[in-house]
């Protein structure tokens, strides 16, 4: 009885956020099978741990545990370096901000290109401000570093998105 119960819990406060949890593994692991796998095993874990969460914000909850998922997936299966170094160049463009740019003309498919191409930790807290709308501290948790560097982050992600951008714009 108990076991139904710690179930039906987990279905009412973890499940309705399988559509975050797949698309944060999606933009993680650029592969919708690989991503499948991660959703897959980050809900074993949930479930695993259920009994130790204790309320609160169940998406920050999942989606730290999605990405811890598709981190320790990284590190077994892919030679893929989590870091970048610092590009002066890349890092001090100034102007117009990423969404102003995507919204006067860019289409969707050259958006996906440009996220594609950010460094993973650049890309992920732009998927989870963006798209999946979480606050500063909620990525800073889910993301374990400190707000300054989620900000800083997010700031040379959009740097970088709106060079990109930019730059593919004036190749149409």
């Amino acid at each position: 009885m108990q076991e139904q119960s710690k179930l039906t819990r987990f279905e009412q406060t973890i499940i309705p956020h399988l559509d975050a949890a797949y698309n944060l593994a999606r933009w993680l692991t650029r592969s919708d099978e690989d991503a499948e796998d991660m959703v897959q095993e980050a809900y074993l874990r949930a479930f695993k741990f259920f009994g130790g969460y204790r309320g609160g914000d169940s998406r920050s909850w999942l989606l730290t545990i999605v990405r811890n998922t598709c981190y320790t997936w990284f590190q077994q299966n892919r030679s893929l370096d989590l870091t970048s170094e610092f590009d002066e160049e890349t890092h001090s463009v100034g102007g117009d901000n990423p969404e102003t740019v995507l919204l006067e003309s860019a289409n969707s498919q050259m958006l996906k290109q440009a996220l594609e191409e950010l460094p993973t930790e650049f890309r992920e807290v732009v998927i989870l401000r963006e798209l999946e709308g979480l606050s500063y501290r909620e990525i800073a948790d889910i993301t374990g570093v400190a707000l300054g560097t989620v900000m800083s982050r997010l700031a040379r992600a959009r740097k970088r998105l709106r060079l990109c951008l930019i730059t593919r714009m004036k190749e149409v």
